[in-house]
């Protein structure tokens, strides 16, 4: 009998040539293999009839060959194939598909699953899916096969091997599998909350999920919302939430700083108020200061659209700590971003007498040499940065908070690292009281000593991750399901919202003059050009290009300039200071400005090639402008012929300034996965669920785990919660290295 922990090798026709192939799609042992679910299923209980067929269906036919061939043209060559049913007849077309050309033989039976099209009052399937059936070694092995092709709902699989492992190998395998599996699985999941839930048991599941009943409902099927799909998406995302919550209940046993919100620091904040905050910015300042008085450490996302006051949060909570006297350091992913902030912290923090340094890669070694040392000592209390902050050589001297921004940008691990970048350096000793009696005042050079005979654990530092990208709540429910969630919802008083335009640049001159316009009443402007296949020469170029056209020809008589990352950080630092004074009127620039540019007076962009943009990111840069009092304009220009899915881009950038919105559209086009541009290390990769269409299912999980993780109750009992830890632990910790991060 097999085991859900069998290697796939020791599975019978498999063996270690077709485990290797097995193995690149992640299905390492009968338990993968088992949850490599169908990703369709077709009707061959009551297959169509071709007779009955309807333009613009798809549709599962079982027909015979008649006849077929390969026909050359200029474009390319074209597979035509005519299957039959008695006197009807059906035409079926592949592109490019001289790789069909000995397939098929006349009077072989076909499974067809494809598109209805009409062409010249005749039906056909273009580009259809299809099964020889009755394809097989031997009598017996026919007959086996047949009886699970025809006949019944069959489960299509997505092919492995460059196509040699078919979706018919994968039924014969997974239905022998399932035939040989031990019958009594162990139930990992508490026995309250299977019956609460009306989860069938997980065997069951199996079967059902691969070999639908008869009379199943096929929409069902489609829609993943059977009973055996429900059962093995809510196992998934029970386990993945299970971890992440006790990922959060370790953190909260871990050692913190306790940080004291007394008079003065609530004076020391208000000194750095520009204007009256946002309820929205209140409201997450309460909860981030919350979190900070407690004696754990605060794992906290703060997430708001562009524009809504982030990074005066975010500084707020920096005093916080440098009042109590720590260190801070803050993260960026960029340097022109930790140049912003840098600038943006001088400007609001440097007149109350805090310390602030930047550390950045580009440095020279001398002068990150003479600033790690202040970091070292503790005179530099706000220390920002690039990745250069996790360096080995970097050390605090007392870090009491870090503050990711762009988290998405670094990944989970490089979070973590920062966190524990202190070391044994990290408060060795001394917290709250001891540590405030003894702060080094703000305006002296006598750094911070830890106490040195202490008994006292080493505490962790706070940490709060920023991100301007706002991330649906599905997807903050996994990726960041281990840090509380705090949302800026508002935007901050004077912003008019920006109208979003888009043309064609067949109408380039129009925007022009609208531009030269918009720059001669005293208002600046962005032109931003995009990465042409991922080749950062060529972006260049094209900004470069740009640059003198505009400069020289369009615009001669405008302070024109231009931007992009290739720049040496002293003239990119120039040329950023001279837009903020308003000495540049329009900015060329690649998209080195999606993040950290803070231009109040910008109230025009221009976004050339639109369609080459992801959603996000057309987001991103659209939220450079609209920044003051002033309406502000983004227009999207687009070049030749634009895709369906570019279009929706578009007219999603055109209908909506909401940030939310776009995140869940953007999150449904592209999917999980590459939501964030890459993938990133802590995203887990799914068996059987899909953030998307199962997010009813994954608030349900985080329900229940949490319910599960609260102790040993009336439903459920101590021996059940050990055991779907250790079902979590050995299979799913595997599989998602999420929850072992941190």
């Amino acid at each position: 009998m097999l085991e859900p922990s069998t290697p796939v090798q020791y599975v019978k026709g498999i063996g270690p040539r077709i485990a290797e192939i097995l193995a690149a799609k992640g299905l390492a042992t009968v338990d993968d293999l088992l949850h490599y679910l169908p990703f369709r299923y077709e009707d061959r209980v009551n297959p169509r009839g071709i007779a009955e067929l309807r333009a613009g269906e798809m549709a599962t036919v079982i027909a015979e060959v008649r006849t077929s061939g390969l026909f050359r043209t200029r474009r390319m060559p074209i597979f035509q194939m005519t299957a039959g049913q008695g006197r009807s007849r059906l035409k079926c077309i592949w592109f490019n598909g001289a790789y069909l050309k000995d397939k098929f033989q006349p009077g072989q039976m076909l499974a067809l699953y494809g598109r209805v099209e009409e062409n010249r009052g005749e039906l056909q399937l273009l580009q259809p899916q299809f099964e020889i059936l009755g394809e097989a070694e031997g009598e017996a092995e026919q007959k086996a096969a047949e009886s699970l092709e025809i006949g019944r709902i069959v489960p299509i699989y997505e092919s492995a091997g460059q196509g040699k492992l078919t979706s018919r190998w994968f039924r014969r395998i997974i239905h022998a599998v399932l035939e040989n599996l031990k019958p009594e699985l162990p139930e990992s999941i508490p026995a309250a909350v299977r019956k609460r839930l009306d989860l069938i048991a997980s065997r069951q599941a199996l079967w059902k999920v691969h070999w639908p009943d008869e009379g199943e409902s096929f929409q069902d099927l489609q829609a993943s919302r059977t009973q055996a799909h429900i059962r093995l998406i809510f196992e998934e995302l029970f386990f993945i939430e299970l971890g992440l919550e006790l990922k959060r209940r370790e953190q909260k046993a871990q050692t913190g700083i306790a940080f004291e919100l007394n008079d003065a620091v609530r004076e020391a904040i208000k000194k750095i108020l520009p204007f009256h905050p946002t309820g929205a910015q209140k409201r997450t300042l309460k909860e981030i200061a919350a979190d900070m008085e407690k004696p754990y450490p605060m794992r906290r996302l703060l997430q708001g659209d562009v524009g809504s006051g982030k990074t005066l949060v975010a500084f707020e909570a920096a005093i916080i700590a440098i009042e109590n006297g720590y260190q801070v350091a803050l993260m960026a992913p960029t340097e022109i971003l930790a140049q912003q902030h840098y600038f943006s912290a001088r400007r609001i923090l440097e007149p109350s007498g805090y310390r602030i340094v930047l550390l950045t890669g580009s440095l020279e070694e001398d002068r990150k040499r003479e600033i790690r040392r202040h970091i070292a000592k503790g005179n530099a209390q706000l220390v920002i940065g690039t990745h250069a902050l996790i360096e080995q050589k970097v050390e605090f001297e007392k870090l009491g908070l870090v503050i990711v921004d762009e988290q998405h940008r670094f990944g989970v691990l490089q979070r973590f690292k920062l966190m524990k970048k202190s070391g044994e350096q990290l408060n060795r000793g001394e917290t709250g009281a001891s540590a405030r009696q003894n702060k080094g005042r703000v305006g002296t050079d006598t750094p911070v000593r830890p106490a040195e005979h202490s008994s006292e654990r080493s505490a962790e530092p706070d940490v709060l991750v920023m991100t301007a990208t706002p991330i649906p709540r599905t997807l903050a429910l996994t990726l960041y399901g281990d840090l509380d969630i705090s949302v800026l919802d508002e935007m901050p008083p004077g912003r008019t919202p920006i109208v979003t335009r888009r043309v064609g640049d067949e109408r380039a001159d129009e925007v022009w003059q609208f531009l030269r316009k918009q720059v001669t009443t005293g208002h600046q402007a962005y032109v931003v050009y995009p990465v042409i296949e991922e080749n950062e020469e060529n972006e260049i170029k094209a900004a470069m290009k740009m640059y003198s056209e505009l400069s020289k020809k369009i615009f001669p008589d405008l302070n024109v300039a231009v931007l992009h990352g290739r720049m040496e950080p002293d003239l990119k630092e120039q040329v950023m200071r001279l837009f903020q004074q308003g000495k540049i009127q329009i900015l060329v620039s690649t998209t080195v400005i999606e993040v950290g540019v803070d231009v109040p007076n910008a109230a025009v962009m221009v976004i050339e090639h639109a369609e080459r943009f992801g959603l996000a990111q057309l987001h991103q840069l659209r939220g450079r402008i609209g920044r003051g009092a002033a309406k502000s304009f983004c227009i999207l220009m687009t070049s030749g012929k634009v895709s369906e899915e570019a279009e929706r881009r578009l007219d999603a950038m055109v209908r909506t300034t909401d940030g939310f919105q776009i995140a869940e559209l953007d999150l449904e086009m592209r999917g999980p996965g590459e939501f964030f541009g890459t993938r990133q290390a802590g995203m887990p990769s799914l068996q059987v669920a899909n953030l998307i269409r199962d997010r009813d299912l994954l608030e349900l999980a985080k329900k229940e785990a949490g319910a599960v993780l609260s102790g040993p109750n009336s439903e459920i009992s101590q021996a059940e919660i050990d055991r779907a830890l250790w079902h979590m632990r050995t299979r799913w910790q595997k599989t998602y290295g999420l929850v072992e991060v941190g």
